[in-house]
């Protein structure tokens, strides 16, 4: 169960996780708006210096003149198009590739085409009330542009007194229209030249004069740079993330280290209380075999009485019988709860082997147990009493496993690296596969007459050396004891 100090842990760093990532992508959203603002920007300065130059031009600008300008600003990485459009939005002047989509469908002035990573910007700059007629660049006429014609003004050019053209026509007063001097009214244009009709300026004005621009920006670079923003913000995102992953599972830890810390301390303090209620069993039990051997001994006494009747000799031999039964259990109780302090030395194993098969002669010729002892001759590293208890115990439990006339088999061996086993096998009716994770726990027996103290008292000597112990079941009936990694001896 999570603690109430887990979750609000837990939850901190997810409000700093989700912090961060919108902090990411506000700041990216940022950059791409000002990286689109840069671009809107230096197409304004191209436009007003594309201005600034047409304004200081006269009133006619030879069309030729102003591509052969415009093709130099035009660079594939950066400009790709430019159009001068006159007030119909007609094209005056161009240089580059002809630009789509038309310029009157564009909203708000620009047109972002991420296809062809480009943009394309309407009016950047307004000339209509920047350029008047003949020449003059800041007269008070209004809706005037540079006309961008190749061809030439209406009617004969005008000349100087020379008899050559003049370069520019001689700037008219304030409020006067060109052409009108004082005391030269309805004087033609020029030296003998009629000058231009109000209808006519303004035709030409509609037709060739400059009223606005359209630019096609590449957006390579800004989405190149936008690109590698996104990426390096993505980047601190994902760090973020494992940062805050790991500190999640950081946190984790620490909290089941700690609640493990509290169960190992729980444990120690209970393991304590059960240690001393064990010896005090063990003591229990222990002061309980001295009365068992009175009542043992009484009972073998009044089966001995020359005067006692059958039925007093059988209800005393059923007191001996259930008395020794009650020894023995208190025997191994006494032994299983006893404390194990391992004193490892070289053992001769088949010697173990020996003395243990001669203890339960007795026991294997009463039923007549075939018993086969294939040992290689092996020193292991071994309390050697301990050992003998363990064998002594497993080769018990299959002489009461077998039937009569069964057969057991007792094999040892070297396994590599240096260790060793020991089987015990037998063709009795095995251990069920449920039955044996439980077999080596106390008090759990699958026979009648079993104690189930036997086999826990296996379990403990093997764990005490570091040695594991394992059941499985021998072909084709019957049960195999293992004890594997037992460290051999070399000899000397």
């Amino acid at each position: 169960m999570i603690s109430r100090r887990s979750w609000f842990v837990y939850g901190a760093l997810l409000a700093i996780w989700i912090i961060l990532l919108g902090w990411q992508t506000a700041e990216h959203l940022r950059v791409r708006r000002s990286a689109r603002n840069a671009l809107r920007h230096r197409a304004e300065d191209i436009s007003s210096v594309l201005a600034l130059v047409m304004r200081s031009q006269r009133f006619f600008v030879s069309r030729d003149r102003i591509e052969t300008a415009l093709s130099e600003l035009v660079k594939q990485d950066e400009l790709r198009s430019v159009e001068l459009l006159n007030m119909s939005n007609d094209v005056v002047a161009s240089a580059g590739p002809p630009i789509e989509p038309p310029k009157g469908e564009l909203p708000g002035g620009e047109y972002w085409d991420d296809k062809s990573q480009t943009v394309t910007l309407m009016n950047l700059v307004n000339l209509g009330t920047n350029i008047v007629v003949s020449g003059e660049r800041f007269g008070p006429r209004p809706n005037t542009n540079n006309i961008a014609s190749n061809d030439p003004p209406p009617g004969p050019p005008p000349t100087n007194s020379a008899g050559e053209p003049p370069r520019f026509a001689p700037p008219p007063p304030d409020g006067q229209p060109p052409g009108d001097q004082p005391g030269q009214r309805n004087r033609p244009f020029g030296r003998g030249r009629p000058r231009l009709s109000e209808e006519e300026i303004q035709a030409m004005i509609k037709d060739k004069g400059v009223h606005g621009f359209v630019m096609v920006m590449s957006t390579s670079p800004t989405i190149a740079f936008c690109d590698h923003d996104l990426w390096l913000r993505t980047f601190i995102a994902l760090f973020a993330t494992i940062s805050v992953i790991g500190s999640g599972l950081a946190w984790r830890n620490v909290a089941k280290t700690s609640e493990l810390q509290i169960r190992l301390v729980r444990a120690s303090e209970l393991n304590l209380h059960l240690r001393e209620m064990n010896l005090a069993a063990a003591g229990l039990a222990h002061e309980t075999r001295n009365p068992l051997n009175i009542i043992r001994g009484l009972a073998q006494m009044i089966a001995r009485q020359p005067d006692a009747s059958d039925g007093v000799r059988d209800k005393s031999r059923e007191i001996i019988d259930e008395t020794d039964r009650v020894a023995a259990q208190l025997n191994e109780f006494i032994n299983y709860s006893r404390p194990r302090e391992v004193r490892r030395a070289a053992t001769n194993l088949n010697a173990v082997v020996t003395e243990v098969v001669r203890a339960l002669n007795y026991d294997l010729e009463e039923k007549k147990v075939k018993l086969q002892v294939q040992a290689e001759p092996l020193t292991i590293e071994a309390d050697e009493q301990m050992l003998r208890q363990a064998l002594f115990n497993l080769l018990l439990n299959a002489v009461q496993a077998v039937p009569a006339g069964g057969e057991i088999q007792i094999r040892s061996s070297r396994s590599g690296n240096g260790e060793a086993l020991i089987e015990v096998a037998d063709n009795g009716p095995g251990v069920a596969p449920e039955h044996r994770a439980e077999i080596f726990k106390p008090y759990f027996t699958t026979q009648e007459k079993g104690t189930g103290l036997g086999l826990a008292v296996v379990q403990q000597i093997v764990l005490a050396h570091g040695w594991e112990i394992l059941c499985d079941g021998n072909q084709p009936s019957g049960a195999i004891f293992r004890i594997v990694h037992l460290k051999v001896v070399a000899k000397s």
